[in-house]
């Protein structure tokens, strides 16, 4: 298993642990990533013990957000731009899918990187959420040469079709994305955000080298193993939920790699938030934070992309 396919193992099992997926349709999961029965059954014991013997979490989180009501709107919604759907040149010859969505006035370029769901509608808006703040947004579909995530009837055949990517193409894929958006942008800086498994490959970016980038901000996303950033130029606002203890745990790793390089950097752990709590189309939702989360990030494109 590749670093991200364990990650996406592991969240699988997670979401069975937390009540989220019933335990044959974990199974069910984990079989379509290519497990068999005996090590996904070990697999979802382990996260279980795991659970029970983590202790609480505490937040470092040292500003409190706004109070935000459940059904106030998701943040960035107000002045959101409608992503359309464009096509563009890719690595190797192929053709890449993606959303985009033109700020009137942009003042910089951020290429957004779904999570292991594909290029989803919530991906979509979020997309258009950028262009409303002034930041045109681009999200590449990772699923392009499977036919983009539309063709998927089954989420969880999309997340297995995702799995058995190799991590070298999605870092081509995700350039070639960069220089789209800088095409469409020309003469402004860029900026990549990601969420879980997009967070993952946003550092990925950062470890393989994309000087190009001025700015980052991923959201609960793994640092790699023995990861390294000195090939980076950009300042970096990580993102973390503190009921998250798994993601969690790669922080330490990810500020010492920022810190060794010197670049610029903050990291953001959200008050009684978990996993995915920005995607409020999710059951981890946490309203409070994800406006939070939101303000930093626009304030930190604000400060390093214009």
């Amino acid at each position: 298993m590749t670093p991200l396919q364990r990650y996406i193992a592991e969240e699988i099992a997670t979401d069975h642990v937390e009540g989220l997926l019933s335990r044959r349709e974990a199974l069910r999961r984990l079989g379509l990533l290519g497990m068999g029965a005996p090590a996904a059954v070990a697999l979802l014991a382990s996260c279980a013990e795991s659970a029970q013997q983590s202790p609480p979490a505490t937040s470092v989180s040292t500003t409190a957000g706004s109070a935000v009501s459940p059904s106030s709107p998701p943040p960035g919604t107000a002045n959101a731009v409608a992503a359309t759907s464009i096509s563009f040149p890719g690595p190797e010859g192929r053709t890449l899918q993606a959303a985009w969505a033109e700020a009137a006035q942009p003042r910089g370029g951020v290429l957004v990187i779904h999570e292991n769901r594909g290029l989803t509608d919530h991906i979509r808006s979020v997309t258009g959420r950028f262009a409303g703040a002034g930041y045109s947004a681009l999200a590449v579909d990772l699923l392009s040469e499977e036919g983009g995530t539309a063709t998927f009837t089954d989420q969880a055949a999309a997340t297995a079709a995702l799995s058995k990517i190799p991590q070298d193409r999605f870092v081509a894929d995700l350039r070639a994305g960069l220089t789209e958006l800088g095409r469409r942008v020309p003469g402004k800086r860029l900026g990549a955000t990601g969420f879980c498994f997009g967070g993952g490959l946003t550092w990925l970016l950062l470890t393989s080298g994309t000087p190009e980038l001025a700015a980052a901000t991923p959201f609960y996303g793994p640092f790699p193993d023995g990861g390294q950033v000195t090939g980076s130029k950009a300042a970096v606002l990580a993102v973390y939920g503190a009921l998250d203890a798994r993601v969690d745990a790669s922080r330490p790793a990810a500020e010492a790699a920022l810190d060794q390089a010197g670049l610029p950097h903050e990291s953001y752990v959200a008050d009684n938030a978990d996993h995915a709590f920005f995607n409020d189309t999710g059951p981890r939702y946490q309203p409070t934070a994800a406006a939070e989360a939101w303000r930093r990030v626009i304030d930190w494109y604000g400060r390093y992309l214009g």
